[in-house]
């Protein structure tokens, strides 16, 4: 996965998902988008106001899982700074179906 980061000022967290041509089908393609989304949907309620991201994923990337793509985001957004204290480290249906 790669992320660009952008500080926008105000204004909630946004996510541009972008994923090549070249690495599959339309329906790879569209479910690796999905994948994105779902991620950034919940690392988004503790990310810091101001902050665009582009999103993309390589061909690697289109095979993984969500709690996959979900570790790797928060990674990079821990690397960054961008997140705020008390976000859940484990994708949350990662979380329920191991206890």
């Amino acid at each position: 996965m790669r992320l660009l980061f952008l500080d926008a000022g105000e204004g909630p967290p946004k996510l541009g998902a972008a994923v090549g041509k070249r690495q599959g089908s339309s329906v790879v393609r569209s479910r690796g988008r999905r994948i994105l989304r779902e991620a950034f949907r919940v690392c988004r309620p503790w990310m810091k106001d101001g902050v665009w991201i582009v999103a993309m994923l390589r061909s690697a990337g289109l095979k993984a899982g969500t709690g996959e793509i979900y570790a790797d985001m928060v990674a990079l957004l821990k690397k960054e700074e961008i997140l705020k204290p008390g976000f859940p480290p484990v994708f949350p249906s990662d979380r329920e179906a191991s206890g």
